[in-house]
């Protein structure tokens, strides 16, 4: 695709929805789809679609639509998700045991790496095949896979301290579960899992 300019990080955010949608057909043998079609699927408009995938390219045809595989593996392509990014889980509580067993990840191009935890009786537990490892491995197992993408599954009040040790390993993407924002460099990027800040959203449209 060769360089690409500045895009909003908003229109990076809705191409795993559109990846997720575009799944679903080819799950029910579907060849071709339309803007109009995914935006009543999404609630997106159908010129939002349109606007955002013109940022990478033509990939549709007038009259036909598009074709939905081609779709899906040009996007996984934008996402660089038809590679697989081996990530480190920090925490292993109820949310990382959760976490290491999905199975989800690795058919949408992840693969979790390496399990970390600071509590001495967790350390060495198998999990998933994988041995819990001490925090002092942290820096030497990260830069030894070269892991790129980490989560974050700690209290609050040690996620700083541990997003600050991934980054220092080589970690440039945190998903962070701690209900904290976190403070990074420029160039490292955070998503934030809080389910109660998603609840309080929801609660402004339900009659009290």
């Amino acid at each position: 695709m060769g360089s690409l300019p500045h895009i909003p990080d908003i229109v990076i955010g809705r191409l795993p929805i559109y990846l997720r949608a575009l799944h679903r057909m080819i799950q029910d043998d579907r060849e071709y789809t339309s803007s109009h079609e995914l935006g009543d699927r999404l609630g997106i408009s159908s010129a939002q679609i349109r606007k955002d995938l013109s940022h990478f390219g033509e990939f549709g045809k007038q009259g036909t639509g598009y074709n939905i595989a081609y779709l899906y593996e040009q996007i996984r392509h934008i996402l660089k998700v038809d590679l697989e990014w081996p990530m480190a889980v920090v925490g292993v509580g109820n949310l990382g045991h959760a976490v290491a067993h999905y199975r989800g990840f690795k058919a949408r191009g992840f693969r979790v790496a390496a399990l970390f935890d600071a509590d001495p009786a967790k350390v060495g537990e198998s999990i998933n095949g994988m041995s819990v490892l001490p925090m002092d491995h942290l820096d030497s197992e990260i830069r030894r896979q070269a892991i790129k993408i980490a989560m974050i599954a700690v209290p609050a009040e040690t996620a700083q301290t541990v997003a600050d040790q991934l980054i220092e390993a080589g970690v440039k993407a945190l998903l962070n579960y701690a209900p904290i924002t976190l403070a990074v460099p420029p160039g490292v990027h955070v998503q934030y899992i809080d389910p109660v800040a998603h609840l309080q959203h929801m609660t402004f449209y339900l009659d009290s």
